[in-house]
């Protein structure tokens, strides 16, 4: 298969740092930008250097300098961008408002991946405030992709695996306790978790499979597909004892939230839709998607069983 010339705009962060090696282990030629705002960030410049000893081309670009986002879209044939939109790091969705504006005028982009990959923000209309300022932000930019015309492929990665598994799905935490855990509601909602190496993986195989032109893409690991209840018991097998189990209902969820800081209001706003609606696996995919794991079978995934046991 030919290979592509791949652009990755925030390629130092938690997920861009695995689609710059997952590109490359694919063999695409991989562009990385280098922002020159980046300063004395040491372990920035140190990782970029890594990407870079690795075949990584680093390009110099800036949302702040747009000749210079042209100029590094036209050296490739597809972009994919994975600035944070989570707001305890920092929400930088509507940045990529610039990056289209580049890929627009540049004309030559065959894709592009925009920052998504958790859940599908066009089935989050009803989304609580103010946690749907992801989901509208992530629309926004959705709808200059599709009025200028960009070929594209959309991301919905669902729940990942470090911050969901590492903490029971539990909000604030991130290595499972031996002792007890807060179930919320029921704990009976499906959620779907995915390793964040398989989310690189899988993205990448999409840039240039037809199937996945203009469609949104739903990572979907069958053996993935579970709810909190069962991830519990996945762990409680692999350490050999049952944990104490309370439980928080929907109203008291509610209450706590309006408690915390903005950015923990929209965080906690996902968890609610995710733990205590369902909203990742309450649907059927329809004509508009298609779903990662019937599409690569030959991706190895990660189950939730052999994620866990990093943590025994």
């Amino acid at each position: 298969m030919e290979k592509r010339k791949v652009l990755i705009v925030g390629a130092t962060g938690y997920l861009g740092k695995r689609l710059v090696r997952a590109s490359l282990e694919e063999g695409h030629e991989t562009y990385v930008v280098h922002r020159p705002e980046i300063g004395v960030d040491i372990e920035r410049i140190q990782m970029l250097l890594s990407f870079k000893e690795k075949g990584a081309r680093l390009v110099p670009a800036s949302f702040n300098d747009h000749q210079s986002l042209v100029n590094a879209v036209k050296l490739v044939d597809v972009v994919i961008c994975a600035i944070s939109g989570v707001h305890f790091r920092s929400h930088h969705i509507l940045l990529q408002l610039k990056l289209v504006d580049a890929i627009k005028e540049a004309g030559n982009v065959k894709r592009f991946l925009p920052s998504e990959f958790g859940t599908d923000p066009a089935r989050m209309k009803n989304a609580i405030e103010p946690g749907r300022v992801t989901f509208d932000d992530k629309m926004v930019v959705r709808k200059a992709i599709e009025d200028a015309n960009i070929p594209f492929t959309y991301i919905s990665a669902n729940c990942f695996a470090g911050y969901f598994l590492g903490g029971l799905c539990q909000p604030g935490y991130i290595l499972p306790s031996r002792e007890s855990v807060l179930l919320l509601g029921d704990g009976n909602k499906k959620a779907i978790y995915v390793d964040e190496d398989d989310i690189a993986k899988y993205t990448i195989k999409t840039i240039d499979d037809p199937r996945t032109l203009n469609k949104t893409v739903y990572l979907r690991p069958p053996k993935n597909i579970l709810s909190q209840r069962e991830v519990v018991q996945v762990w409680e097998k692999q350490i050999g004892k049952e944990l104490q189990k309370s439980s928080i209902s929907e109203e008291e969820f509610l209450a706590t939230l309006k408690e915390q800081d903005y950015a923990q209001q929209v965080g906690l706003g996902h968890y609610y839709h995710v733990c205590f609606e369902g909203c990742l696996a309450n649907f059927e995919i329809g004509s508009d998607g298609v779903e990662a794991s019937e599409l690569y079978p030959e991706v190895k995934y990660t189950s939730v069983e052999e994620y866990m046991k990093r943590y025994v």
